[in-house]
C-alpha cells in the first residue's frame, strides 16, 4: 500500500500559476460564491447582502461603520448594498439619536423572518464542500490566521 504524498510546497519566486497561494484562494472563492449564489437565490439575497444580514441577525440595530468593520467593507461599498436591502424591505436605516452623523441599520419584520430559512445555507455549504465540520473548522481557523497576518502587511 503506497502512502499518499503531501502536496508540494510552493517554490519561493515561482511564477507558475499553480504554485500561487493567491490563485488557490481566488479560484476557491469563485467556486464557493457559485454555491452561495444557488443557495441564496431562494432567499433573494446576494452574498454580500447575506453577510450584512448575518451581522444583523447576530445583533440588530448597529451602525453602518460597525457593519463595515465586521465585514471589512468601507461605507462607499456598504451604502448601496444597504439601500438595496432597504428597498427589498429587509432593513431600515435611520440616523442615530445621539449622533446625527451615524446611520443605524435595523432589521424589519421581513428581515427577521428571513433568518429561519437562511439556516439551510451553512448546511448547504458543508454539503457542497464535502468535508467534515472539524476539517472545515480547521480550514476556517487557518484562513483567519492568514487574514490576520496579511492585514498587518496590507
Amino acid at each position: 500500500m503506497t502512502k499518499p504524498t503531501a502536496p508540494a510546497a510552493p517554490t519561493a519566486g515561482s511564477l507558475k500559476l499553480d504554485d500561487q497561494l493567491c490563485f488557490a484562494l481566488y479560484s476557491t472563492g469563485l467556486a464557493l460564491n457559485k454555491v452561495y449564489r444557488k443557495l441564496l437565490a431562494g432567499l433573494g439575497l446576494t452574498y454580500p447582502q447575506y453577510l450584512v444580514m448575518m451581522v444583523l441577525w447576530e445583533r440588530d440595530g448597529v451602525s453602518v461603520s460597525e457593519i463595515g468593520q465586521r465585514l471589512y467593507l468601507d461605507s462607499a461599498t456598504l451604502t448601496p448594498l444597504l439601500k438595496r436591502l432597504q428597498s427589498a424591505g429587509l432593513v431600515d436605516r435611520s440616523r442615530a439619536r445621539g449622533d446625527e452623523r451615524q446611520v443605524i441599520v435595523s432589521l424589519t419584520q421581513a428581515g427577521r423572518a428571513l433568518q429561519e430559512p437562511a439556516r439551510a445555507v451553512p448546511l448547504g455549504i458543508f454539503g457542497a464542500a464535502g468535508c467534515a465540520p472539524e476539517v472545515a473548522g480547521s480550514i476556517k481557523s487557518q484562513l483567519e490566521d492568514l487574514r490576520t497576518h496579511l492585514m498587518r502587511h496590507g
